[in-house]
This record gives C-alpha cells, structure tokens and sequence, in this order.
C-alpha cells in the first residue's frame, strides 16, 4: 500500500507539499497541485484520517457508548445513530462497556487517542465528569444525566402507564410488575407511570425486580406458584415476557384466557413468541437518529433547539391480550 513519501517521490514534491494538498492547508501552485494530485490517482494513496484528524482538529468521527449490545434495545438504537451520522459524513466508534466502569475508562482514553468530534452515551455509569473532560459536544440516549447535556428518552411513563390502562381496561384485577433493576431510571419512570394508573382506578400490583438479559426463571415460577390468582402481568422487556410465557405454559395456565401479557419494546420475539406478544413498542430507530441530530446541532454550534426530547411508545395488540 502506498504511502505519502510514495505520493511525494512520484510527483517530485516534498512530504510537506503532498501534506498541504491533502489537507487544503497553505499555498501550492496549480501546476504542483496537479502533480501531486495525479501521483496520489495513480498510486491509489488513501490519506491516513487518524493523521489527517490529528492535523485538521477534526476527525468526522462520533463515538458510541452502550452499556451491552446484547439488548436488541442498543442495536436498534445505533442504527438510527449510524443512518444520521453516515448521511452527514461521519463514521460511527462504538464501544459496549459491559457496564464495567474500568471498561468504560478505558474507552474514554480511546476516544482521546482518536480524536472524536462528539459522544452519544446510554451509559448508566457515574462517570460523567469524566465525559466532560473531553471537551466535547455530547449527548444522552434513554436517561437526562444533566440539564446542560442534551438528551433523548423514550417516554417510559407514558409506557408504564399505558400497559397498566390496557390490562385494567381488558377485565385484569390481580396484577404483578415484573420489572428490570429499581435502580434504573428507565425502570423507575416506568413503574410510577404504571402505579400513577393503578392508582387511578384504586387498584394494586406487586413488583417483582428481575435482570432484564437473563431474568432468573426460579425467581418468575416462585412468585406464579404462589400467586395463583395473577390474571395480569407488565414485564419491562420481551425477553422477560417470553420467561413467563413460558412459565406460564409450563403451569397450564392458557394465554389470555386465564393470564394476559405485555411485553416492553416490541422486539422480534414479539412475534417469534406464542402466542405473539402484545408489547409496548419504543421507537428505538427513532431515539438514535434524534440523538445524532441533537449531536450535529452542537457540531454546527447551534444552541437553540429542543435539548430534552421525549420521543412517543406505542401500544402493539397482539394474542396474549383480549
């Protein structure tokens, strides 16, 4: 592969030269300029952007960091980030800190080396001072982490409320909220607007907390065994929803005659599952693109638009509800 001395010894230049036409940087005649240019055709020299960047303060680069990627939630997000940041020219860094905070540092450092024009975070951790040491414009998906960094959530307790309303209007009257981790936002914005509805109409639910990648199924048969009359059940994700589906199965329980379900953000074991499940939908696509929108305004130095966007869930009526 050809390099830039390459580049400068075939066109009868100096590197610095070849630098400068590269980088549209400094005076070089027309006569120069073409020469370099033809050697760097017939060569097939592609210019070294970590270079370039390092030189220009301008890498056309944006960094992503998720706590896992596992979560379909993540990679439907990042392709909304990716559309928008490849329809204005920048590549996309992604990182998944598996929630490791050690993990997470060091790709605070990477982002240093590689010289990113801005961050879109979904991190959960606390480290956000560290973010601000970087200088750079950044921007939150799924959690408002501070009033002067922009952000955009779906809005969970519009969602958690809405599940509640479907269940309660569809004859339930002995519930139970097998949720994520409390100590989520997403999770906590979801519950209130779940028990604001439940509160509403005088009724109450039980809350049972599960890990929402591997929902410990002793933890779901436990509390069904004992609970025999739950006629309706809310889970935070669809993976938590197919747990139960099946535990549900297992007992001889029959969906939705004798239990119905709703699942959270209407991924494809919605429809994988059956009966299909009957979800609220977040618009994960939707979240990621508005969020590399957020970014690009403060790329371009914009300061007014909308920092704190709340982007609509939908309800998705399918077979494990009447």
């Amino acid at each position: 592969m050809a390099n830039i001395k390459d580049v400068a010894k075939l066109a009868n230049v100096s590197v610095a030269t070849v630098s400068r036409v590269i980088n549209n940087k400094g005076y070089v005649n027309e006569e120069t300029r073409k020469l370099v240019e033809d050697a760097i055709k017939t060569l097939n020299y592609i210019p070294n952007e970590f270079a370039r960047s390092l030189f220009k303060k301008v890498s056309k680069t944006i960094g992503v960091i998720f706590p896992h990627l596992i979560n379909s939630f993540y990679y439907n997000v990042l392709e909304g980030i990716e559309e928008e940041a490849f329809n204005n020219g920048y590549k996309v860094m992604i990182c998944n800190s598996h929630e490791d905070d050690i993990r997470e540092e060091e790709y605070i450092k990477q982002f240093v080396k590689y010289n990113i024009d801005g961050l879109i975070t979904g991190s959960n951790s606390n480290l956000l001072y560290k973010y601000r040491e970087l200088k750079i414009p950044i921007v939150s998906i799924d959690r408002r982490i501070d009033a002067d960094i922009p952000s955009v959530t779906s809005d969970n307790y519009g969602g958690g409320y809405l599940a509640a309303e479907k269940l309660i209007s569809s004859g339930c009257k002995y519930l139970v909220h097998f949720r994520g981790p409390s100590i989520l936002l997403t999770v906590q914005d979801r519950t209130r607007g779940y028990d604001k509805c439940l509160s509403e109409k005088g009724m109450f639910s039980w809350q049972v907390d599960l890990d929402f990648l591997e929902p410990d199924i002793n933890i779901i048969r436990s509390f069904l065994s004992v609970h025999e009359a739950i006629d309706g059940v809310f889970c935070d994700n669809d993976i938590i929803a197919a747990h139960v589906i099946s535990e549900l199965h297992r007992m001889g329980k029959r969906i939705p005659q004798d239990v119905q379900i709703i699942g959270y953000d209407n991924t494809y074991l919605a429809h994988l599952i059956t009966p299909k499940l009957s979800t609220v939908s977040q618009r994960m696509f939707d979240i990621g693109k508005e969020a590399m929108i957020s970014l690009n305004h403060l790329l371009s130095g914009e300061k007014e638009f909308n920092f704190h966007k709340l982007i609509p869930v939908d309800y998705i009526s399918r077979e494990t509800t009447r």
